[in-house]
């Protein structure tokens, strides 16, 4: 822990610590980063692979995400209980455990195992990386701290995509989770250069909280992950039961949200007679932490819809390589990384309201810039600038908000502060993901039926021999060979995959619009944020602030 000593003038000085234990803090969240941003990149691989649809593979990014979301407050607990520093040395073992699993799965279920795994183990490492950071910085060190681990996340993206890029074109998709096995044995030496921190035996663990919280979380991952597939309001076939006809998802999703109102009043009634809460309340006791907590949810989810739509539409629709969709997404990764780590120097001149609120603007026009200008060209220089655009404003908020967060809580809470972050992000990328897989296949398939349903070309006769309830995200060859069984004639085969892609080029433009809608929303919590500026980057919150807030 940092301490200050007083110079001359009697002025506080900061005793600066070193920052060989920071690299293996960074590298432990890079390791998570880029074992997530790997999936979208190998996409097509995986695909090829395993013979599943892409939507299969997308459900190992939410298998990943619900692990995380559902355990990290366990997580917490753990840390405080036996030790930042040990915890986290064990966890990281574990994580390479995930990964040769990756590397050896014979078929998809064993690679959405080795995602489980892995998002076990990051539940933990999430919460144990704001601790170790409180453990071993303060005052400024620790704001930069913070901003580092924000640009560490950002740069395991940008190498995921480039090194998955080259790796799944080349050669294939295992080798990149191969680095990951080398990378987790390197951070786990490095854990040795760690400070040791006294275990706390007086933490216990409230197993009624861990069963609320991961089955809320469970519930409402689930749901959104499958409303393409189970329906979004009559079930469908394939549809594990029915409620009345109705579809089990969305029940799923008001049940869970449901249950996570039942889990705060929970902690506030283990808090008030004098236990330890699976989430200490104090992290989110004033309404500008809960500010920050929404938009953190909001942002989150919106990168994550980017990042698993772009890929999806440039290996499955376009049929481009891996690296193709490297080149595609690496001006929006780079400007992240850049901007994730220079927004620290913004603090001292603007208040977190306004860096938000300036943020969320520009994912606003971002978004809107693309929806317009997207065509079938990724490379093209008006995208370009829509996901350079976005890329500032998406990781500016990252890191501003967890820093919001960080700043706010009492140093003993850092734990609890990680275990809100990791939900908050991890079932914000969950959720994000499966809506942006439904909302496109939703918007497909009702664009396609629309269009065909309006097409003379296309008769019934020839309809009647395609699955058009089974409408997804194939390429022109795919559809091609699906027509070429049917009785249609060559000019009608080609006008169907006219219709098929320019359906899917309108859902992508639509499912864009959307998402600049909820980041215009966002301004909201965005407003409700700190409008005044620490005396010092990295400075706790004065406990009297929080105090009067709290009873707000």
């Amino acid at each position: 822990m940092s301490t200050t000593n007083a110079d001359a003038a009697g002025t506080p000085t900061e005793i600066r610590e070193s920052w060989v234990p920071m690299i293996a803090i960074a590298l432990g969240q890079a390791i998570m980063s880029f074992n997530v941003a790997s999936l979208p990149v190998s996409l097509a691989g995986m695909v090829a692979s395993f013979g599943v649809p892409p939507t299969t593979i997308a459900t190992g990014i939410v298998m990943y995400s619900l692990a995380v979301a559902g355990f990290v407050m366990l997580g917490s607990k753990l840390v405080q209980r036996f030790g930042s520093t040990q915890v986290f040395r064990i966890v990281v073992g574990l994580f390479a455990v995930a990964q040769v699993l990756m590397v050896v799965s014979p078929v998809v279920t064993v690679m959405l195992v080795a995602q489980l795994l892995a998002g076990l183990a990051a539940a933990v490492i999430v919460p144990a990386l704001v601790a170790l950071i409180a453990h071993h910085y303060s005052g400024t060190q620790q704001a930069t701290a913070v901003g580092a681990l924000g640009s560490a996340r950002a740069a395991a993206g940008v190498t995921a995509f480039v090194i998955g890029g080259m790796l799944g074109t080349f050669i294939g998709w295992r080798p990149v989770f191969g680095i990951l096995i080398v990378a987790s044995a390197l951070v786990f030496l490095l854990s040795f250069k760690l400070k040791p921190q006294a275990p706390r035996p007086e933490v216990k663990i409230d197993l009624v909280g861990v069963v609320l919280a991961a089955v809320a979380i469970i519930l409402i991952s689930f749901g959104f992950n499958n409303l393409n597939r189970w329906g979004l309001s009559v079930a469908t076939p394939n549809a594990p039961f029915d409620l009345l006809g109705m579809s089990p998802a969305p029940a799923m999703i008001v049940i869970g949200i449901t249950l996570l109102f039942v889990f705060v009043v929970w902690c506030r009634r283990v808090q008030a007679r004098g236990g330890t809460p699976l989430l200490d309340l104090r992290v989110i006791a004033s309404s500008e932490e809960r500010a920050a907590v929404y938009a953190l949810f909001v942002v989150v989810g919106l990168e994550a819809m980017l990042n698993f739509s772009v890929p999806l539409y440039i290996q499955i629709v376009q049929g481009r390589t891996p690296i193709e969709t490297a080149i595609a997404m690496m001006p929006f990764n780079l400007t992240v990384f850049f901007t994730a780590m220079l927004v620290v120097r913004l603090y001292p001149k603007l208040t977190p309201r306004r860096i938000a609120q300036f943020g969320f603007g520009l994912c606003v026009l971002g978004l809107l810039w693309l929806a317009f200008v997207v065509r079938n060209d990724w490379s093209a220089v008006p995208v370009m600038f829509g996901l350079i655009t976005f890329g500032i404003g998406q990781g500016a908020l990252v890191t501003l908000l967890f820093n919001v967060l960080v700043t706010a809580a009492p140093r003993e809470l850092a734990s609890d502060v990680g275990s809100l972050r990791g939900t908050t992000q991890n079932l914000a990328a969950g959720v994000g993901t499966a809506l942006a897989g439904a909302l496109l296949v939703g918007l497909l398939s009702t664009g396609v039926l629309y269009r065909v349903a309006a097409n003379p070309q296309l008769p019934p006769e020839v309809l009647s021999q395609v699955n058009l309830d089974a409408i997804n995200f194939v390429s022109n060859d795919r559809l091609e060979s699906i027509m070429a069984r049917t009785t249609a004639t060559p000019a009608q085969v080609e006008e169907a995959v006219r219709v098929n892609t320019e359906a899917r080029l309108n859902a992508l433009k639509i499912g864009l619009l959307i998402m600049a809608g909820a980041a215009l929303l966002a301004l909201i919590p965005a407003s409700g944020l700190p409008n005044d500026r620490p005396a010092q980057p990295g400075a706790t919150r004065p406990a009297g602030r929080r105090e009067d807030d709290a009873r707000t």
